[in-house]
């Protein structure tokens, strides 16, 4: 026994060694400083992940604006110099923003390589995306994301709301649960037809509990999707497997299409799918996950942390309130409960300054996307004022939470202030400096570029109708006007807003109208 246990630890010792002396990458002239990590294939990944903030401050201390890092086998180029991330941006003849994402997303939902040069599709995702989330379509989203808030939190949860009793959830929860639901119910429409049916609310209670039944496999899958990132198979995750695969079922087309008042983005990629691509039903369906993943993974935290903030701050919450009533006022809108909904158009909710600054400022304080590109070939990046050699196939990237935390930039950065994102006019601030120099990037938690969040619009417009709501229908108040402000899960780093560690209770009553 002792003698095999000696052996198995020569054999990985000396493995170890070949990989030091031979597996390393070494730095050539030209190229970016570099730290290889001490772990075979991981390299940097478990410090990284720990704290990416403190991981990128540091080398960034060591070695300066540019670093590479190996990171779970890839080799990263962090870009920590706003005012070099257009580097990244103009560099489109040598860097794939698509790669990446489309590498990843196979990855993580299971359906076939959506790179039209793998043949599978020649759908062009992108496109797509923008024709349906933005322009004309947003309109629709807008109007239909309003009557859906509306019903999800008023008439769905009428059991809870039929005395002027305070009802007390977990914040976190209360945000999942509403906008899950109602974004659902936007994106892929109703089994029910609210105008012909007699059994309707007993159909409406059988459609709200198989949403509620998705929202708990959404919440399994969702869990585990950094490790599906960072290559781990999800057969390692029996739970969330399934979840997936029943994501995945009610969402084949077969199924879609028993829904009235699908959206235009999921009726066009429904017919994309069948004429452009050669995906069987269930990657078809898996196409429809990612769909749902992406309009729900950062929304719902954004919206907790958006009201989370306004809750602890009187002064911000003051300011909110009458910018939403002195809209609904000029509308000629007014509160009721008699089942008569209000209306918020896109116009109307783009004029709210205040609530702009104030969602911007939750998201500043708690996203943490990165923004990446795979080099096409060898080729050498011009930075402002020096240059660097890039290896085909290596990933370069920017983290914007280093900008989102910088004192030069954002005073005090760690704390909340409503009205940061306001000049003197109370309008949009858009100059913000460094150095004494203005800033292009300044604020960046939808990505940048072409590569940009293509929902960014929609996702801000949903949180400001769900506050306006809010305030509108409820009084809302911290149980605990003192607790702590919870602390940012660094277990999603680099995939988008950061969920809090741990829930906050909250109370909420209807008003008396």
């Amino acid at each position: 026994m002792f003698v095999a246990s000696w052996i198995w630890g020569t054999v990985i010792i000396l493995c170890c060694g070949f990989w030091f002396l031979l597996g390393r990458r070494r730095r050539r002239q030209g190229e970016p400083p570099l730290e290889n990590g001490f772990l075979p294939y991981l390299g940097c990944a478990l410090q990284f992940g720990a704290n990416p903030l403190e991981f990128l401050r540091e080398k960034q201390k060591k070695h300066g604006h540019i670093f590479t890092c190996r990171v779970a086998g890839k080799y990263i180029h962090f870009l920590t110099d706003p005012f070099s991330y257009h580097a990244l941006i103009r560099q489109g003849k040598h860097l794939d923003w698509k790669k990446f994402h489309f590498a990843t997303s196979a990855k993580a939902f299971g359906h076939g390589s959506i790179d039209p040069a793998e043949g599978n599709t020649t759908e062009n995702f992108h496109q797509t995306f923008i024709r349906t989330l933005q322009g004309n379509a947003l309109d629709a989203l807008i109007e239909a994301m309003m009557e859906n808030l509306q019903y999800v939190m008023l008439q769905s949860r009428t059991s809870k709301l039929q005395s002027n009793a305070w009802v007390t959830e977990g914040l976190y929860t209360f945000c999942c649960q509403v906008m899950f639901e109602s974004g659902f119910l936007t994106l892929f429409g109703k089994e029910f037809n609210s105008n012909h049916d007699k059994n309707l609310s007993s159909k409406q209670e059988t459609e709200r509990a198989h949403i509620l039944n998705a929202l708990e496999n959404f919440k399994e899958f969702d869990r585990i999707f950094p490790a599906l990132v960072a290559g781990l198979p999800i057969h390692l995750f029996k739970s969330a497997h399934s979840a997936r695969e029943k994501l995945g079922e009610a969402l084949l087309h077969k199924n879609l299409l028993k829904r009235d008042n699908l959206s235009e983005l999921v009726t066009l990629r429904m017919f994309l799918n069948d004429t452009l691509s050669t995906f069987d039903d269930m990657e078809k369906a898996k196409t429809h996950v990612a769909v749902l993943w992406a309009s729900q993974a950062n929304t719902i935290p954004a919206t907790f942390w958006t009201l989370f903030y306004l809750l602890k701050s009187p002064e911000a919450m003051k300011a909110a309130t009458k910018e939403v009533q002195s809209i609904l006022e000029s509308a000629g809108q007014k509160i009721r409960l008699d089942g008569k909904h209000i209306s918020l158009n896109r116009k109307q909710l783009d004029n709210m300054p205040v609530l702009d600054s104030i969602i911007k400022e939750a998201m500043r304080l708690s996203s943490a996307s990165m923004t990446f590109r795979v080099a096409k070939e060898d080729f050498t990046l011009h930075l402002e004022n020096d240059f660097y050699n890039i290896r085909s196939d290596d990933i370069v990237a920017l983290y914007p939470q280093l900008l989102h935390f910088d004192p030069e930039i954002y005073a005090d950065p760690l704390t909340f202030k409503y009205d940061r994102f306001l000049n003197q006019n109370g309008e949009e601030k858009t100059d913000f400096y460094r150095n004494g120099r203005k800033l292009k990037y300044y604020y960046m938690p939808f990505g940048t570029g072409i590569a940009k969040c293509p929902g960014r619009l929609f996702a801000v417009h949903e949180i400001k109708q769900f506050l306006a709501l809010m305030f509108s229908y409820f009084e809302i108040e911290l149980v605990d006007n003192n607790v702590q402000c919870p602390s940012l899960d660094q277990s999603r780093a680099g995939l988008g807003i950061l969920q809090p560690a741990n829930d906050i209770d909250f109370r909420y009553r209807l008003k008396c109208v």
